[in-house]
């Protein structure tokens, strides 16, 4: 594949609007297995048994299993890396209204990190959601399928606050208003074969905003981008955030 390889200039102004799309490889350097390759997260499984409504509904006890195992590794003492640390720097120094971190990761290492207003567009595997009364809670204990909502006292009505296989991500009103808006859009991590935010740049780009990738490997969209900076992400995102920045 040809890489459309840019210097584009860093001058940002105080009132640009910045969005950043994170992905699995943003967290994989602190410890989070992605889904896909050796060691991935669905290694073992298959994703129709534990990542669909349909999973959940025949086997609930294999699905909270498979959730409870992710997220205690979640809290067992995993840290936000560099990145993590550079986009919150960013977020404070602009403020979270000109600098939108939209990530497809389910972790909370960007809240740890230090960036406020997160949009987790695959929701969050620290809360779970009542399939009856449809509450959000924080969620940092095993949930079973007797495990009872402390929202409305039903029994075996909890199920990870996740985004599984055929259902829509979330917020994606916000997101599509802040791509509209962009001046200048940032993919982090991500392999581009996920939709709808595979096509998050198509939409940046129509806008004319400036698009730059940061990726271990070249992504399955990486031509699209004006630019792409290839290498770890806790290296790549630093020295972007120092250019914009300074």
């Amino acid at each position: 594949m040809l890489l459309a390889w840019t210097n584009i200039e860093m001058n940002p102004k105080p009132e640009t609007n910045i969005v950043i799309l994170t992905g699995a490889g943003i967290s994989a350097e602190s410890g989070l297995p992605t889904f896909r390759g050796e060691g991935g997260l669905y290694r073992g499984y298959r994703a129709e048994e534990v990542a669909t409504p349909q999973a959940f509904e025949r086997d609930p006890e294999l699905v909270h299993s498979f959730y409870n195992m992710r997220r205690r590794k979640l809290l067992d003492n995993i840290q936000p890396n560099a990145a993590h640390q550079a986009l919150a720097k960013l977020q404070n120094s602009f403020g979270h209204d000109q600098v939108t971190i939209v990530t497809q990761n389910v972790d909370n290492l960007h809240e740890l990190g230090g960036a406020t207003d997160v949009v987790h567009i695959h929701g969050e595997l620290l809360k779970s959601r009542c399939t009856y009364c449809l509450g959000i809670a924080e969620c940092k204990e095993d949930l079973s399928a007797e495990t009872i909502c402390v929202q409305c006292g039903t029994a075996g009505s909890l199920r990870p606050d996740i985004v599984w296989f055929g259902e829509p991500p979330m917020k994606m009103d916000l997101v599509q208003a802040k791509l509209e808006s962009a001046e200048l859009f940032v993919s982090i991590g991500t392999s581009g074969a996920v939709y709808p935010a595979a096509e998050f740049v198509e939409v940046a780009r129509d806008v004319g905003a400036k698009t730059i990738e940061l990726n271990i490997d070249p992504s399955a969209t990486s031509n699209r981008f004006d630019e792409c900076r290839i290498g770890p992400a806790s290296q790549e995102v630093p020295k972007l955030v120092e250019q914009l920045l300074n």
